[in-house]
C-alpha cells in the first residue's frame, strides 16, 4: 500500500476539487517537448491496466521516448482488474493504469505479494453512453432509465422501459468484466441493489463497442468519452439526469470538469514503489504526472480533463515524496 498521505481519495472529493490486449512493445519515437536531447537513461518499464487509460499512456511513453531512446516499453490493454490480478499485483509490471481505484481485494492480493503502490490521479473521464444515430427517443436518458437497462432481469426491449418508445429488442455493448469501467458502471448506474446485466457483448476494446452500436438501430453501449471524442459522427452520444437533477446534462470535458456531468470520474495510475527506486522508472513517473496538467495533450489530443497545475504539483510532491522513501 502506498506510504504517502492523502491517497486515499474519493471519487466525489476528486471531481468536487476539479479484452487483454497483446502488449505493445514501443520501439518508435514520436515529436514531443525536448526531442533529441538524450538523458542517458536507459531500461524497460511495463505498464499494465485500463483500456481508458491507455491512450494517456501511450501518448506519454511516446514523448518520453522522444527524450529517452534507450528506455523500452512494454504497454497493454488488459482491463484495470486484469491488470490488477494478473500482473500488477503479482509483481509483473510497474505501473497499472485504472479507470476506477484499487478495490480491497487487490488491496489484498498487492500486501500478500509484498507489493506496495502509489495512487496518482491523471485525469477525469466523462464516461459516455451512446446510441445509434437513428435512434430518435433514447438520446436523453435518466439513470433510473439506464439502470433498467443494463440490470441483470431489467428491461428486454425499449418500450420495456418507456411505452412510448419501439417495441424492440434491446442490444447492448460495453466493457469487460475485467474493465474499471465496467466496474464505474456497474457502481454509479446499476448501484447495490442489482448486478450488470450478462446480456450483452463485453469487450475491453472500444472499436468493437462503436461498431456495435453504430450497425444497429437499436443498440446502446459506453465507454470513455476520449473514444467518443474522437469518433462524434458515428454515433450519438447520450444526455444524462439524476434523480437530483432537473435537467439532462451532455457528456463534454466542461460538464466532466465541473462535476455536472453524473457519469463524470477520475482516471489513475498506479506505480509499484520498489520499482521507483529505479531512475528511468521514477523520472517516467514524475513526467507521467507533469503531463497530467497538460491540456493540449489531455484534453484535445486525448479527450480527458486534464489536471491544474495545483493538482498536477501536489501530486508531484506526493509522488516524490515517495520516491524519496524507495
Amino acid at each position: 500500500m502506498s506510504d504517502s498521505p492523502n491517497r486515499s481519495v474519493s471519487r466525489r472529493s476528486f471531481l468536487t476539487s476539479a479484452g487483454a490486449a497483446g502488449a505493445l512493445a514501443l520501439a518508435g519515437c514520436t515529436e514531443g517537448p525536448g526531442t533529441g536531447t538524450e538523458t542517458g537513461l536507459s531500461g524497460s518499464i511495463r505498464i499494465s491496466g485500463s483500456s481508458t487509460v491507455y491512450p494517456v499512456a501511450q501518448a506519454v511513453t511516446e514523448q518520453f521516448r522522444s527524450q529517452n531512446s534507450q528506455v523500452e516499453f512494454n504497454l497493454s490493454r488488459d482491463g484495470s482488474g486484469g491488470g490488477f490480478s494478473n500482473l500488477f499485483c503479482e509483481g509483473n509490471s510497474d505501473f497499472n493504469n485504472a479507470s476506477r481505484e484499487i478495490s480491497s481485494d487487490e488491496e489484498e492480493q498487492c500486501s500478500d505479494n509484498d507489493i506496495e503502490y502509489h495512487e496518482i490521479n491523471v485525469a477525469t473521464d466523462a464516461l459516455t453512453v451512446i446510441v445509434n444515430n437513428d435512434n430518435d427517443f433514447a438520446t436523453d436518458l435518466t439513470i433510473d432509465e439506464l439502470r433498467q437497462i443494463w440490470r441483470a432481469d431489467g428491461a428486454t426491449t425499449w418500450q420495456d422501459v418507456n411505452s412510448d418508445w419501439d417495441d424492440e429488442e434491446i442490444n447492448r455493448f460495453g466493457a469487460a468484466d475485467t474493465s474499471g469501467t465496467f466496474d464505474y458502471f456497474r457502481e454509479a448506474v446499476i448501484g447495490e441493489e442489482a448486478d450488470h446485466t450478462s446480456d450483452y457483448e463485453p469487450t475491453e476494446q472500444d472499436n468493437t463497442i462503436l461498431q456495435g452500436v453504430q450497425q444497429d438501430e437499436y443498440a446502446i453501449g459506453y465507454f470513455g468519452f476520449s473514444y467518443y471524442q474522437s469518433n462524434q459522427d458515428a454515433v450519438t452520444a447520450v444526455s444524462v439526469q439524476t434523480e437530483e437533477a432537473d435537467s439532462y446534462v451532455e457528456p463534454t470535458l466542461d460538464n466532466a470538469k465541473s462535476g455536472d456531468y453524473p457519469l463524470a470520474r477520475p482516471l489513475f495510475t498506479y506505480p509499484k514503489v520498489s520499482s521507483l527506486a529505479e531512475d528511468h522508472i521514477a523520472e517516467f513517473a514524475r513526467f507521467f504526472v507533469r503531463q497530467s496538467a497538460n491540456s493540449d495533450l489531455i484534453a484535445d489530443q486525448i479527450g480527458y480533463v486534464p489536471k491544474t497545475e495545483e493538482e498536477m504539483q501536489s501530486e508531484l510532491d506526493a509522488l516524490n515524496e515517495v520516491i524519496s522513501n524507495a
